[in-house]
C-alpha cells in the first residue's frame, strides 16, 4: 500500500504537454509477454490440463525414482566393499593385532555386521478418521495423527541412551553421521524415502532398552497421542538378530562447532 508521500496534494497543476512515458511502454511490454506465455502454455498443453498431464514428471515421482537409484548404488557399493575387504584379507602385511584393532574400529563405526539380542519399535500413523478416545481432549488436528521427525528421533535417542550397540531404521544401519529427517509423512534417510509404519531395531540388552524407552520424556509425550488418538506403538523382542553393516559413504560433508 502507498503512503501519504505518494499523494503530495490536490492543488491545481499547470497544464503540460503529453510526452513520451517509458512506464507506458513497459506496461505494454508486460502484457505482450504475458500473452506470449499464455499462448505458449496453451500450445504445449494442446487443450489438456498441464497439472494433471501424466506425461509430466511429478516431484513425488522424482523423489521415489532418486530413492530407488540411491538404493541400487548402496547395494553396488556394498558389493565393492566386500570385494575390497576380501582382497585386503589375502595379504596386506598387517599384524594380527592391527587387524583386530581395525575390526573393532569398523564395528564401532557401524560398517560391520552386528549380531546380538534386539528389540524393534514400530511407529505408525493413526487412522484418518480417529477421534479423541478419552474425555477432556480436543478433536484431533491432522498433525496429531501422523508420525513426526521428533518421534523417530526420540526412539533413536532413547535406544542409544539405553546402551544400544547398533541401530537399524527400516533396512538401513545408522552411523554417527546419519540424520533422521521427515518431509510431510515420509522419512528420508541417507538418500532413500520410506513411508509408515516405521521400524527401528536396536541390538543391546532388551531390558535396558525398554527401560530407556519408558523413561524418555519425549516418548511419554508421544504415548499420550497413542492413548488418545490411536498413533501406532509396538515394542517387540526379536531374539538374536544380525544388523547389516552400513555400506554408504562415511565422508563428513558438513560440520559446525557447538558449545
Amino acid at each position: 500500500m502507498s503512503n501519504s508521500a505518494d499523494f503530495p496534494g490536490t492543488e491545481a497543476r499547470p497544464a503540460r504537454r503529453h510526452r513520451f512515458r517509458p512506464v507506458r511502454v513497459l506496461t505494454a511490454g508486460v502484457f505482450a509477454l504475458a500473452g506470449l506465455i499464455f499462448f505458449t502454455s496453451f500450445h504445449t498443453a494442446k487443450g489438456t490440463n498441464i497439472r494433471t498431464d501424466a506425461s509430466l514428471l511429478r516431484l513425488s515421482d522424482l523423489i521415489h525414482e532418486r530413492s530407488r537409484a540411491n538404493g541400487e548404488l548402496e547395494e553396488a557399493n556394498g558389493v565393492l566393499r566386500k570385494d575390497i575387504e576380501a582382497l585386503a584379507e589375502r595379504d596386506d602385511g598387517s599384524t594380527r593385532a592391527e587387524d583386530d584393532r581395525l575390526a573393532a574400529l569398523e564395528e564401532r563405526a557401524g560398517t560391520r555386521k552386528l549380531e546380538g539380542e534386539a528389540i524393534t519399535v514400530t511407529l505408525d500413523d493413526a487412522p484418518p478418521d480417529a477421534t479423541a478416545r478419552l474425555p477432556g481432549y480436543p478433536e484431533p488436528q491432522p498433525d496429531y495423527l501422523v508420525i513426526h521427525q521428533q518421534d523417530l528421533q526420540a526412539v533413536v535417542n532413547a535406544m542409544w541412551q539405553g546402551g544400544a550397540e547398533g541401530i537399524k531404521v527400516m533396512d538401513q544401519r545408522l552411523i554417527s553421521t546419519s540424520a533422521v529427517r521427515c518431509v510431510g509423512n515420509t522419512l528420508i534417510l541417507q538418500g532413500r524415502v520410506y513411508s509408515p509404519p516405521y521400524k527401528i531395531t536396536a541390538v543391546g540388552d532388551p531390558e535396558k532398552l525398554k527401560k530407556a524407552l519408558t523413561t524418555s520424556p519425549a516418548i511419554q509425550n508421544y504415548m499420550v497421542y497413542v492413548n488418545v488418538y490411536g498413533l501406532g506403538w509396538k515394542v517387540e523382542d526379536d531374539g538374536r538378530v544380525t544388523l547389516p553393516g552400513y555400506s554408504g559413504t562415511v565422508d563428513l560433508h558438513h560440520a559446525k562447532p557447538v558449545g
